[in-house]
C-alpha cells in the first residue's frame, strides 16, 4: 500500500499534534518563572498569578500559582512580550486586579489596535475585570478614545457599562479585582 505525499502529511501532523504535548509538557503554573508567570494560562485553563510572600529572613519572596479563574477558550499559553509590550502590562504584577483600568495611559495602550485586535489573552482578562465593575470593556475603549483623561473615570464610577450595575460605590473611586463570566470580543 502506497502511501501519498498529503497522507503522509497528515500521519505526520496528527503524530505531532498528539505526542508533542507529551514531549515537552504541561503549563504548570508552580513550575513556571517569576517572568513568565503574570498573564500565562496553564494547560488547565486555569490563569497564573504571581504572589508575593513575606520570608521569615524579612525579605521577599515571589511565586507563581494557579488561580481559580478558568480562560474559556485558551489553555497552554505564555504571553508574548509582544503582546506585554503592546498592551502596556507588567509581567512583575502581582495577583489580578482592575486597578489599572483607571490609568488613562495603561486604557490607551489596551485599547490600542496592537493590542485590542493580537492579544486575545490580555484583552479577555481585562475584559472580564471590566465586567466585574459594570463595564464594558469596548465601552471603555471608546470613552477612552473620545476623552482619555475624564471619560474613564466617569464611566467607571458611574457604572456605565452598558446597563449592568455597577458594584462600585457612589464614593468609591478604587476598584476590586473580580471576574466576571463575560466572553470578551474575539
Amino acid at each position: 500500500m502506497a502511501f501519498s505525499s498529503s497522507s503522509f502529511a497528515f500521519i505526520l501532523f496528527l503524530a505531532s499534534y498528539l505526542l508533542l504535548p507529551a514531549a515537552f509538557g504541561e503549563i504548570i503554573c508552580e513550575e513556571l518563572p517569576k517572568d513568565k508567570c503574570a498573564f500565562s494560562i496553564a494547560s488547565s485553563g486555569k490563569r497564573c498569578l504571581l504572589e508575593k510572600y513575606a520570608m521569615e529572613t524579612g525579605g521577599t519572596e515571589y511565586q507563581c500559582r494557579t488561580s481559580e479563574v478558568i480562560v474559556e477558550r485558551m489553555s497552554d499559553y505564555i504571553e508574548t512580550d509582544r503582546c506585554v509590550s503592546a498592551c502596556g502590562v507588567d509581567r512583575n504584577s502581582v495577583g489580578i486586579s482592575s486597578d489599572s483600568l483607571l490609568e488613562p495611559q495603561f486604557a490607551a495602550k489596551l485599547c490600542s489596535s496592537d493590542c485590542y485586535h493580537n492579544c486575545p489573552n490580555i484583552i479577555d482578562l481585562y475584559f472580564n475585570l471590566a465586567a466585574g465593575e459594570g463595564v464594558f470593556l469596548p465601552d471603555l475603549c471608546e470613552a477612552q478614545r473620545v476623552n482619555p483623561h475624564r471619560s474613564i473615570i466617569e464611566l467607571l464610577s458611574s457604572g456605565g457599562g452598558g446597563g449592568l450595575p455597577s458594584p462600585i460605590a457612589p464614593q468609591s473611586s478604587s476598584l476590586h479585582a473580580v471576574l466576571a463570566p463575560a466572553l470578551p470580543p474575539m
